[in-house]
Parts: structure tokens; sequence; C-alpha cells
């Protein structure tokens, strides 16, 4: 079988292979490079039954090299990027294993591969999903906020900002109200917290509250240019300013 790795960890590429002797029951001997440079050589002069890819590699990102060289072999991603890659490979169905994986991780991903494959259903890498690929690794070295701290009387509690469905002003601190309808205090005022969260998944309605596109059930119209939300966890809907209409309109259409 014939396997291109790519990974600049000299660990990581002694892990692949250890897992894909254990897989395929053989002593495999894949070509390996740690770079792009490289791994393009490599592509020009030879082909895969699948490759096995990091993102980062020593001079640039392995999905240039994708971007340059059309490949039509299965690429297996194994990388400690999570959130929105992660999002961005499921909307591509795009197998991604996520650092540190395990025998087992790589076995899915090998069979899911194999199966697809072998019917027909595989789709190469084209230019307008690398290029999503590449936006939403963009949008993850942003550093938005990714959980809060809540306080409890029995101690502390780490709230994953993905779970929250609103969060809702109250004076110098706010109301998260997870997708579950349970209510976790925030710390912070509103105008602050916004600062802090990705605004392609949180838009602020009205001057009290914030909602997750995520946990939006349904969208009504209302008098005076407003729009009536229902959110997930939530009982009462809430109301969009008629100011932020238009701009939640947009938004909503991204």
């Amino acid at each position: 079988m014939r396997i291109l790795i790519l990974e600049d960890e000299i660990p990581a590429y002694q892990k692949l292979l250890k897992f894909l002797n254990n897989y395929l029951e053989e002593q495999v001997n894949p070509h390996w490079s740690r770079s792009v440079a490289e791994g393009k050589m490599l592509l020009e002069k030879n082909t895969y039954d699948f490759i096995l890819s990091d993102i980062q590699l020593l001079d640039g990102l392995s999905f240039d090299l994708f971007d340059e060289i059309a490949v039509d072999c299965p690429i297996i991603f194994c990388s400690a990027h999570d959130e929105y890659l992660f999002q961005a490979f499921n909307t591509n169905g795009i197998a991604y294993i996520l650092k540190p994986y395990s025998q087992n991780d790589l076995k899915k991903a090998l069979d899911k591969y194999q199966s697809l494959f072998k019917q027909g259903n595989y789709k190469a890498l084209n230019h307008a999903t690398l290029d999503a690929l590449k936006s939403a690794l963009q949008e993850e070295q942003i550093q938005y906020k990714k959980r809060f701290v809540i306080k409890k009387t029995k101690g502390i509690q780490l709230l994953n900002v993905i779970d929250i469905s609103i969060i809702e002003a109250s004076g110098d601190f706010c109301m998260a109200t997870d997708l579950n309808g349970k209510k976790h205090p925030v710390l912070e005022k509103i105008g602050v917290l916004m600062v802090s969260l990705n605004p392609k998944k949180f838009f602020r309605i009205n001057r009290s509250q914030i909602v997750h596109i995520e946990y939006i059930i349904t969208i009504e119209n209302h008098f005076k240019n407003r729009l009536l939300i229902k959110m997930q966890g939530v009982d009462d809907k809430v109301m969009t300013s008629s100011s932020n209409t238009s701009n939640f309109r947009k938004w909503i259409e991204q």
C-alpha cells in the first residue's frame, strides 16, 4: 500500500507509523515529509492510496500544498486544531482526527475512507473547500472566549461558550442560559462580554440580550420592524430592537 505522511513532528510521525502497522497488520514503509516543499516533490513524482496529513508543517500549511497540487486519493487530517476547523471538516465531509488521537480514532477514519473510496463516494478536495478550511483556521486563531468560569457555593463550574443559548444583561453582570435552560451568572457587563465572543456565532439583538445562532428555533415578524425569536432552553421569545433588525437579518444569512 502506497502511503504518504505529512507530519513535521518526529514523535507524531512515529506514533502514526505504529498505529498504521497495527491497523494493516503488517510493516509499512510510507513516504514521509515534514515540509510543504518536500511534500510537493513527492506528490509530483508519486501516487498514493491515501495520505495522512498534519495541517501546520515546517514551512507552511498543508492546505496550500493541496491547493497547488490536485490529489484524488483520500486525505485524513491529523491536528490539534479544534472547534472551528472541526466544524469545517464535518461540514465538508472530510476525515479528521484530533490530537492526541488513539488507535481506535485512526481505525475509524481509515475504515470510513476505505469504504467511501471503494463505493465511489469519495469527493476530492477542491479549491472552494480548501478556501473554507483556510478561513476556519484563521477564525480559530483569533482568541475568542471558549468558556466561562462560573462561581458556585460549592466551588466553580466551567460553562462552554458553545453551550450558551442566550446571554442577558443584569446590572453589572450577565445571566447566560444554556441549551438545557439552566441559568449561569457571568461576572461581566454585556458590552465587555460581547467583544470576547465570536461575531459569527453571537449577535446582540438589543441593548440587553445576545443570542447564539446555533440555538435559534424560530423567527417571526413583529410590529415596528422588529423580530420575535424563539431560543432553545428559553421559555419566552426575545425581540430585536428596531435599529438592530436590519443587521440581524444580514447576520443570519452569512
